[in-house]
């Protein structure tokens, strides 16, 4: 069933969009305020026929690996912010049931602030920005914007933070979400194609306490590729072979991968994977060969889906890490509607794409054994991952900064609706940014409320359980 409250079909988001003025977009989202005030964005509030959300978790195990749904569920359980992280299905139900403007552009849908981050171009450049799109599908903006804002609140919590700040940092990232789309609504389609955030912006705007830290990470990231970085640490010799190292239960080779045909099997696929990359991608590919297959366990709403890591080497012996992850239908599908794309490992792949202003080289999908769909990339590449947990409420403020000015070019780099948005939002006004520092508080009780109801279903021997040492 379709919950979707949609408050406009407007000629800004039909097919007559493309013959619009940005003036004429801008006004006809400014006309939707009269439809849906923005201070409306702010309520939330459980509704009485709002699914058991344990029971949508428990729904979301089907097609995971049973042995490593425990470790799932001990890794949510290390917080209420991890348990948010887990749960994006549960919050995609809940959204469909808040009023949003009938706008859609492609969404993350799992826009939650740590799945941002700084990564290296092709041109070896550092950026930053969004880096998980399991769930990316066409869908309302205000989701991936709730999102945001709402885990902006549960990190603060996490650190100690008191509720003001995590809502200060609620209302930051949206006020730097609105400003930056009425930005990116008035460029032209290539520059905002193009535009990045790279690690001049961020150092140029990064509290002065934190420089010195990022610009070491910055520096030891671009120093080599993550293959290099990551060969010690996940492979060895055995025998006199190379071979990705049994770290159980988080890296492993399971039995099949032992299997006189096994190698066949995944060279095969790997052809097939092949196909799927632009030609002088293929040609770089061709410079490596299959030397070691195993799972690994990555996340924390992935545990359970299967997720390989895949060594290939040189001819000199250079390493070279994939990640193979399965892909499944989007949290946002059955709300906002089917990807235009019937396998989801080109779903991901597409939607990455259109996110990101650069990927990985190395982006491709095809289908596994069993009909399992999965995409492909690099399992790292001079990858920054945010230390949120040790961040201060200046530190986390500037984040929401970073955070909300990513999503907006997101957004905004292939829609034409981005003027209409910006319409919607206003340029002066602090009043959406006020309601989603309101929403972000109460959706941030509810994520604790669930997160109470998963360790009470723990108690009573619903939920098996494996706590990492």
């Amino acid at each position: 069933m379709k919950h979707t409250k949609d408050i406009s079909k407007t000629a800004a988001a039909g097919s007559a969009a493309h013959i619009m003025s940005a003036n004429d977009r801008a006004a006809a989202g400014k006309a939707l305020r009269d439809k849906l005030p923005r201070e409306r964005h702010g309520i939330w509030k459980e509704f009485k026929s709002r699914p058991d959300p344990i029971g949508l978790l428990h729904k979301s195990d089907a097609g995971r690996m049973k042995n490593l749904v425990p470790i799932r569920y001990g890794r949510m359980l290390q917080s209420p912010f991890a348990f948010y992280r887990g749960s994006a299905a549960i919050m995609a139900s809940d959204l469909s049931r808040t009023p949003n403007t009938g706008l859609k552009v492609q969404a993350c849908g799992d826009c939650h602030l740590m799945n941002f981050g700084g990564f290296a171009t092709p041109e070896r450049n550092i950026i930053f920005d969004i880096n998980d799109f399991d769930e990316t599908s066409p869908a309302p903006w205000e989701w991936d914007v709730k999102r945001l804002v709402a885990s902006f609140v549960l990190a603060a919590r996490s650190n100690g933070l008191s509720d003001r700040n995590g809502r200060d940092c609620a209302e930051t990232a949206a006020r730097s979400y609105r400003e930056h789309m009425r930005e990116f609504s008035r460029m032209d389609p290539l520059r905002v194609w193009y535009s990045t955030i790279d690690a001049e912006d961020i150092m140029g705007l990064l509290p002065k306490a934190y420089r010195k830290q990022v610009s070491k990470r910055i520096e030891k990231a671009s120093a080599g590729s993550g293959s290099e970085l990551d060969f010690p640490k996940l492979a060895g010799t055995v025998g006199g072979q190379t071979r990705i190292t049994d770290q159980p239960p988080l890296i492993f080779h399971p039995e099949e991968t032992n299997a006189p045909e096994a190698r066949a099997t995944i060279e095969k696929l790997l052809r097939d994977y092949r196909e799927t990359m632009p030609e002088d991608r293929r040609m770089l590919f061709d410079r490596y060969r299959f030397v070691d297959i195993a799972i690994k366990v990555v996340g924390v709403g992935s545990v359970g889906r299967n997720c390989w890591i895949v060594l290939m080497m040189s001819e000199e012996n250079s390493p070279l890490f994939l990640q193979v992850k399965e892909a499944v239908r989007s949290v946002l599908e059955p709300y906002a509607g089917n990807s235009a794309y019937s396998h989801h490992g080109q779903r991901v792949v597409l939607g990455q794409r259109l996110m990101q202003p650069a990927s990985d080289i190395f982006l491709g999908w095809l289908t596994g054994i069993g009909g399992r769909h999965l995409y492909v990339r690099q399992l790292r590449d001079a990858k920054i991952k945010p230390l949120v947990e040790t961040f201060n409420a200046e530190a986390l403020n500037f984040y929401a900064v970073m955070c909300g000015w990513v999503l907006a070019r997101a957004h905004s780099k292939v829609s034409e609706i981005s003027a209409t948005i910006s319409g919607y939002l206003g340029s002066s006004n602090d009043e959406f940014d006020e309601a989603m520092g309101k929403f972000a508080l109460a959706y941030a009780d509810q994520a604790e409320h669930d997160y109470a109801a998963l360790k009470a279903a723990v108690r009573k021997g619903k939920v098996t359980v494996y706590q990492e040492p």
